[in-house]
């Protein structure tokens, strides 16, 4: 045979790459790489065993729905610090805490990169393209393991920094498959982690959230849930306000400019 087939119409395709064959020559070769791609199909929709997958990483069934979860949680954070945090990355620091250390960390970093750089790139980032994707950016990538996850058997800690700025949050699995924020930065709070977020630096003073929810309600934003977290009493604090659908930028820079709100990032992420 001739390749690749010059009538092929893939090849008129711009975002079609083309490569030589340059394995399984012979009909038996063949025939057996169609077999091992038949059984490694046959194996993920009967046990859920993922192998070779162009992407995502080999996991095989009996620890991947152990392991989904703290994927899903991983990605989320990821994806919800760097959208709150200003500056470019120059480090990533995951620390798993508890029982989750003893599980396979590898596709749980891979997810937290994966979760950072989405929205920050216009090409697609997998969970394998992830890892070369963070080092072709400069972006140093660092795993800490400790016993202590304080009342959780479980938690994950995702830190970023940018010269001597630093963000942080922390995610646990609440009831074993739901992923939960119980901290960004020095401040405690529940956060579900999904949809459309507004999260805001404020003065913990009065009417600051009566004053968020009327400006949201008299432009029509339905507010799902909200939570409320502060350091000490009368001084900084953090606001999330989970909203049904996007916020416009002209409805952003009104909150911004409401008394007492310090600054406001607004993050989305999967339902």
């Amino acid at each position: 045979e001739k390749e690749p087939p010059a009538e092929s119409p893939l090849l008129e395709l711009d975002n079609f790459i083309c490569t030589p064959h340059l394995g399984a020559s012979t009909e038996d070769a063949q025939e057996n790489v169609a077999v091992a791609v038949a059984n490694q199909i046959v194996d993920y929709l009967l046990y859920g065993t993922i192998r070779n997958a162009v992407n995502f990483p080999s996991v095989s069934a009996d620890v991947l729905p152990v392991l989904q979860p703290y994927i899903n949680l991983a990605e989320r954070l990821g994806g919800f610090i760097v959208q709150n945090f200003e500056g470019s990355m120059e480090e990533v620091i995951i620390e798993y805490k508890g029982t989750v250390k003893e599980l396979d960390l590898e596709p749980m970093t891979i997810a937290v990169l994966k979760g950072i750089l989405t929205p920050i790139l216009l090409e697609t980032v997998n969970y394998i393209n992830a890892p070369l994707i963070a080092k072709e950016r400069g972006i140093e990538v660092k795993e800490i393991t400790t016993d202590d996850a304080g009342n959780y058997h479980s938690m994950m800690v995702v830190t970023v920094r940018s010269g001597k700025k630093v963000g942080t949050v922390s995610g646990v699995l609440h009831g074993k498959k739901d992923p939960r924020i119980i901290s960004v930065d020095d401040f405690a709070v529940e956060i579900i982690p999904e949809g459309e977020l507004l999260v805001l630096s404020n003065n913990d003073k009065p009417g600051v959230i009566g004053n968020i929810g009327t400006l949201l309600g008299k432009n029509n934003i339905n507010i799902a849930r909200m939570h409320f977290g502060r350091a000490a009493r009368g001084g900084k604090a953090i606001s999330v306000v989970s909203v049904d659908a996007p916020v416009s930028r002209d409805i952003l820079t009104k909150i911004k400019k409401l008394p007492n709100v310090l600054s406001l990032n607004h993050i989305h992420l999967p339902v």
